[in-house]
């Protein structure tokens, strides 16, 4: 794709924002359509329902009675389609050949729309959902973010499952789903993200025409998240496994603080990749990882720069220091300007790629016009991160490798923290 593409960003009188990308050299087109809510806005009594309620919306509309005549009309023109729910939002796509925009347009608004919430088809889904949250709690590389979150934000929502709990998902009502629907599904608080071989202004036109009776209201808020910790904290799961899984969390930036940009490129560094330093000191020299890696999760108001690795249970005391030990060293010594511009050179060229995609590119740009009220460009986003030096690293690792900002959740045969209290030190 041609990075250089203009985009159309318009939020109507209604709330509604609308973006609409063209891409040069593709046959396809995206829809997309972005709600500003997750399971962030839930309360104890609805936890689930964000994740619920994206389930619900493929079983049938008024147009569509049943999920057959939604995925066969989908899948009958080659179309790629799902949807995915955050702690934050909870999104909608589908994507096909342009020739076919009306049709996904249709198929997408309608469900967005007009969603029947049949009482049946709630409670055939809460089987699913149930299995869903069974498959992730046998998973341990998927379970072990989870116990992450919730140590290190304990029962509030920002640290409760994004599926839920068995039980509330049990007790849940066609009413709750109804109630949810049309107070967070609202002009307010959507999105409506198109990228691809498009003219900016027919699709503009089609998709104000589509979404023309949308429900008109603000975005319903979210509680702040509350954060508090003085010392390491420690999580372990007893699982009777051959392998450890353990996440290494940091409390650090949220998605509006200009210290992200560092943040990322020093994820980049450390654990990157195969070239990455805890890669290679975790797994290459010493073979103790099958994955080991790192990241930087932003939300608005939160942060976690984390460590993951899979690690032979015999040998988790000796990778856990290992990957302190390497958050020591940048600590204290920072990076090279040579990791530096190997780390800017990966971000733009796997940004390239990732562009190149059309439904990555509603993505992008929908999720910034949902965030910060704007869209943020991929050039404006490489333009910040060129400006990152070694010394913005050194002070965001001096920063976040604190003690009192560190966490340990872990997944294997121990039941005591206390031998791995000693070692959970930076």
């Amino acid at each position: 794709m041609n990075m250089d593409s203009k985009y159309t960003f318009e939020t109507l009188s209604s709330g509604l924002r609308l973006v609409l990308v063209p891409m040069e050299g593709t046959r396809t087109v995206t829809v997309m359509v972005i709600a500003g809510t997750g399971s962030k806005y839930e309360t104890k009594e609805i936890s689930g329902i964000s994740h619920f309620l994206e389930h619900m919306m493929f079983k049938g509309t008024s147009r569509r009675p049943g999920p057959l005549d939604i995925s066969q009309e989908l899948e009958s023109i080659g179309a790629d389609y799902n949807a995915f729910t955050s702690k934050e939002n909870t999104a909608y796509y589908a994507r096909s050949s342009s020739d076919k925009f009306d049709l996904i347009l249709d198929v997408v608004s309608d469900i967005y729309l007009n969603s029947k919430l049949d009482e049946r088809d709630i409670t055939m889904e809460k089987g699913v959902i149930l299995e869903e949250i069974n498959m992730r709690h046998d998973d341990p590389t998927s379970h072990v973010a989870e116990l992450l979150e919730e140590l290190i934000y304990g029962d509030q929502p920002a640290g409760w499952e994004i599926a839920g709990n068995k039980e509330t998902i049990i007790n849940l009502k066609r009413q709750d789903f109804v109630n949810y629907f049309n107070t967070h599904y609202v002009s307010g608080n959507t999105v409506i993200a198109v990228a691809g071989n498009i003219n900016i202004e027919e699709a503009k036109e089609k998709v104000i025409k589509t979404f023309e009776h949308l429900r008109e209201s603000k975005p319903v808020g979210k509680p702040a998240v509350i954060e508090a910790q003085e010392k390491p904290e420690i999580l372990i799961s007893w699982k009777d496994t051959n392998q450890s899984h353990f996440y290494i969390g940091l409390r650090a930036y949220h998605m509006f603080d200009e210290k992200r940009y560092a943040e990322s490129l020093l994820a980049m560094i450390l654990g990157g990749g195969m070239s990455s330093r805890l890669f290679q000191e975790v797994r290459e020299k010493r073979g103790l990882a099958y994955y080991v890696g790192s990241d930087a999760d932003m939300s608005t108001d939160t942060g976690i720069f984390t460590v993951r690795a899979g690690v032979n249970k015999d040998k988790t005391h000796e990778a856990i220091k290992v990957v302190i030990d390497e958050l020591r060293k940048i600590k204290e010594h920072g990076i090279t300007e040579k990791e530096l511009r190997q780390a800017k050179d990966h971000a733009k060229g796997s940004l390239a790629i990732f562009l190149e995609n059309s439904r990555n590119i509603a993505g992008e740009y929908g999720g910034t016009a949902l965030f910060f009220g704007k869209v943020l460009t991929p050039e404006e986003k490489l333009a910040k991160i060129n400006e990152v030096t070694a010394e913005d690293i050194l002070n965001v690792a001096r920063d976040v490798f604190d003690n009192r900002k560190l966490n340990l959740a872990l997944i294997g045969p121990f039941k005591d923290d206390s031998e791995f209290r000693s070692i959970l030190t930076i």
